[in-house]
């Protein structure tokens, strides 16, 4: 079981506090593409991402949807947008020390895609 702050003392949350924090977790990293834009950000940390590369590199985001992703990942704290001065101006986008503790979740969650693409692809 999980372990909760209360008031000072740690203790073993219950059943119901943690599908609560489960709930919680999927509300800010629900859907299809949040878990992937994050991942993305941050395999190349050391690039420059403006919003064209991201929509080109993500195999299958429509424009609209990768806009609607990204204002959701940025008011939950988990990316940067910041404007260039540029001609045109350029937003270039980045995850932040707070989104990089997601990492966990999708090093899981590619580790699991991995092995099940074996285990149900493999010719036998």
């Amino acid at each position: 079981m999980a372990k909760i702050n209360d008031n000072g003392v740690l203790r073993e949350a219950n059943c119901s506090e943690e599908l609560m924090a489960m709930r919680d977790s999927l509300d800010v990293l629900g859907g299809k593409w949040k878990l992937m834009i994050l991942r993305f950000l941050t395999n190349r940390t050391h690039q420059v991402i403006h919003f064209k590369k991201m929509q080109r590199e993500i195999d299958g985001i429509s424009a609209k949807m990768l806009s609607k992703e990204l204002k959701e990942l940025e008011t939950n704290l988990l990316i940067t947008r910041s404007e260039q001065n540029t001609k045109p101006a350029t937003v270039v986008y980045a995850i932040t020390e707070y989104g990089k503790s997601v990492l966990p979740v999708t090093e899981t969650l590619v580790n699991w895609g991995l092995a099940h693409r074996e285990k149900n692809y493999r010719i036998d």
